[in-house]
């Protein structure tokens, strides 16, 4: 029997979650509670319209011609608290010569994550902190539990761009750069590394949800900082 997923969104035509034009999929549902969150209305496990993968591969075929040089990814909310919904879907859009990709914080259980990854071709990994407290301040999450997702990409050679949001005064610094850099200096499957400028285009969100944004007072980081701390990223991953 089919594993059915609980699908908050979907966009058609993507340029910016994996290489080429692609579909997106949001999944409904996120243990995280990230301070810069985007997408507060992805949260909660409850809501969502239900698929079985045969569906939303359907949904997805009527775009094909589109992304024969893109592809799909599923993205979140967090995609890993559906793992076997993300793995049968992505199995069937390997038979069809799709490519799939996994844009996740890294955060769910291990063994059937590695089930999923045997079928994805590449994982956009949201990193956003670089230390156990950072995390559990910011995020609400388990630092560890990411190291742990990261080995695994690795050790299964699934190819692997990095994310950071950068936001001021929290992880703007050159220091945390150079500290990601060295987090990732072993790891053989890392292929680029992309760094994103903290936005508020959620403030309306938040607040039709009637709930505060954390990060209503910080400034958006300028692109100008960002490209400085480019200049920190070896070529071969920027």
């Amino acid at each position: 029997m089919s594993a059915i997923g609980k699908v908050h969104s979907f966009q058609s035509m993507g340029a910016v979650d994996g290489p080429g034009l692609r579909c997106v999929v949001f999944m409904q549902g996120c243990p995280l509670r990230c301070v810069y969150c985007h997408n507060p209305d992805t949260h909660s496990f409850e809501g969502g319209e239900e698929y079985t993968p045969e569906e939303m591969l359907q949904k997805i075929l009527r775009f094909k011609s589109y992304i024969k040089n893109g592809g799909v990814t599923v993205s979140g909310g967090e995609p890993l608290m559906q793992a076997q919904f993300v793995k049968e879907l992505f199995a069937l859009l390997k038979e069809n010569g799709i490519h799939t990709a996994l844009d996740t914080a890294g955060i769910g259980d291990l063994t059937e994550a590695k089930e999923l990854l045997e079928v994805t071709d590449l994982v956009l990994l949201d990193i956003k902190f670089l230390d156990t407290d950072s995390y559990q301040k910011h995020c609400g999450g388990d630092f560890e539990q990411v190291l742990r997702f990261l080995k695994l990409a690795e050790e299964m050679e699934v190819p692997l761009w990095i994310r950071q949001v950068i936001v001021p005064e929290l992880n703007d610094g050159e220091e945390n750069i150079t500290a990601l850099l060295e987090l990732l200096k072993n790891c053989k499957n890392i292929k680029k590394i992309e760094l994103l400028p903290f936005r508020k285009l959620c403030l309306p969100k938040y607040e039709n949800m009637g709930i505060p944004f954390p990060l209503a007072d910080t400034p958006e980081m300028p692109q100008a900082e960002i490209d400085k701390l480019y200049e920190l990223i070896p070529e071969k991953l920027k």
